[in-house]
This record gives C-alpha cells, sequence and structure tokens, in this order.
C-alpha cells in the first residue's frame, strides 16, 4: 500500500488544522512498554531496538482501528489470526492468518475486523517512533488527537532487556499465551524450520535504510531462504 496525491492532501489538511506528528522520547515514554488499552481492544510491544518497533495488536470483533498516517515510518502489517480488512483512502486488502501488507510512509490506513473471533495482528515499524500518527478518521471520537498517554501495567509478561542487544527489548510471549517471541539466527531458521512458527522478520539495519523489511513465513510454499548471518525475531504459534 503506497502513499498518491490523495493521502498527500488528505495529510496537508490535517497538518493545516494543526495535527501533529510528534516524537517518541526513549527514555522518557516508559509506557508504552505497557500494554496499551484501546476503544477497540489492545496493544502492547513484543520487541523494540534503536530502529525496530514490534507492535501486537488484539481488534476485538466488529471493532477496527481509526484511519491514519505514520508520515515518516514504514509499517508491515502481518496477521497471526482472526479476518480482517485494511482499508486505504483508495482501496481494501483482505486480511487473514498469514498476510504482509507493507504500508509505505504517508499512507493512510485502518484495520476492522470482520470476523467473529479476535484479529491479530503485528505491527514491524521502522524506523522506531510511536508518536508517528495522525488520525484523519475515527469511530471513537480520536480524530485529530494523539497517541494515547495511558497504560496498564502487566508485570507477568513485562518487558525484558535483551543482553546480546544493546538497548533492546522483548517480551517472551503475548499476555493471553497464544504467540510467543523468540531472537533466532538465520543459520538456525535455516536448519530448524518448525511447524509452529508464523514470521521470521530480519532485524537489520539495511531494512530501516533501505525501506524494504524481507519478511518470511513459516508456510510451507515459502521457499524463501533466510540470510545465515542475520538476526530475526521469530513469532510463533505457543502450543
Amino acid at each position: 500500500m503506497n502513499a498518491g496525491s490523495a493521502d498527500v492532501a488528505e495529510l496537508s489538511k490535517l497538518m493545516r488544522r494543526g495535527a501533529r506528528a510528534l516524537n517518541e522520547q526513549f527514555d522518557e515514554d516508559t509506557h508504552l512498554n505497557e500494554v496499551i488499552p484501546k476503544p477497540w481492544g489492545y496493544e502492547y510491544r513484543a520487541y523494540v531496538d534503536e530502529f525496530f518497533d514490534f507492535w501486537a495488536l488484539h481488534i476485538d470483533a466488529p471493532h477496527g482501528t481509526s484511519m491514519h498516517v505514520h508520515a515518516r515510518k514504514l509499517t508491515y502489517l502481518i496477521c497471526l489470526g482472526g479476518q480482517g480488512v485494511t482499508s486505504g483512502l483508495a482501496k481494501e486488502v483482505p486480511v487473514r492468518e498469514g498476510t504482509i501488507l507493507r504500508i509505505a510512509p504517508g499512507a493512510f490506513h485502518g484495520t476492522r475486523n470482520i470476523g467473529d473471533e479476535p484479529l491479530e495482528l503485528i505491527e514491524v515499524e521502522v524506523p522506531r517512533n510511536k508518536f508517528d500518527l495522525m488520525r484523519l478518521k475515527d469511530d471513537y471520537n480520536r480524530a485529530g488527537t494523539a497517541y494515547e498517554a495511558k497504560s496498564l501495567e502487566e508485570p507477568e509478561h513485562s518487558m525484558q532487556k535483551v543482553a546480546a542487544f544493546p538497548n533492546a527489548h522483548m517480551r517472551r510471549q503475548t499476555p493471553d499465551g497464544k504467540f510467543r517471541f523468540e531472537l533466532r539466527t538465520g543459520m538456525d531458521i535455516f536448519c530448524r524450520r518448525r511447524s509452529e512458527d508464523i514470521f521470521y522478520v530480519p532485524l537489520c539495519v539495511s531494512g530501516v535504510v533501505y525501506l524494504d523489511v524481507e519478511v518470511l513465513t513459516g508456510q510451507e510454499g515459502d521457499k524463501r531462504r533466510p540470510q545465515t548471518d542475520k538476526q530475526y525475531l521469530c513469532i510463533s504459534k505457543n502450543f
């Protein structure tokens, strides 16, 4: 999903009305490491470092996110389970387990749950900046507002420091226990693909610089090979 002239026009209107794309203060905005309640469900960080930011979204039926834009960061929307639809200003894309959707900087988008079960998503955001957000339309009267300032502490599933990666933090699993997160080398994935694995996301600076992150799947039909010298965040079902 790429930005076009309609996205630029709507972004310009938002800015003229006073909307701002703010900047996250890494050492101060610590509430972002807790669960963020939303009118459509909740979201929380799964992994974060200096460049990458992974957010897990739990969208209850029949709710949906706002129509919003990230003016400066690239987003990959990957689906762990459920059924939904992601809408831009000009088109809609169906979303179900295994879907990978690239959303370019400046492209307005919103996602709605159209199934009966919760829609479980991961947003891979690069470069890291949770406050790079402007809301155009919203079912919950949040149009034009900034990102939420309130959070819920989950001490049993809190973010933990990653010893091998300076300034990196991650969760070991989702609060509901359905999915788990692991750091694995490309060599390990190449030699040991597992049936419970859903996605592998490379944590390499080249993906940030070139705005191109090659998200691999655990599906049998995905014949792409991981780069053996890279580190990946592996997202798996927790059997």
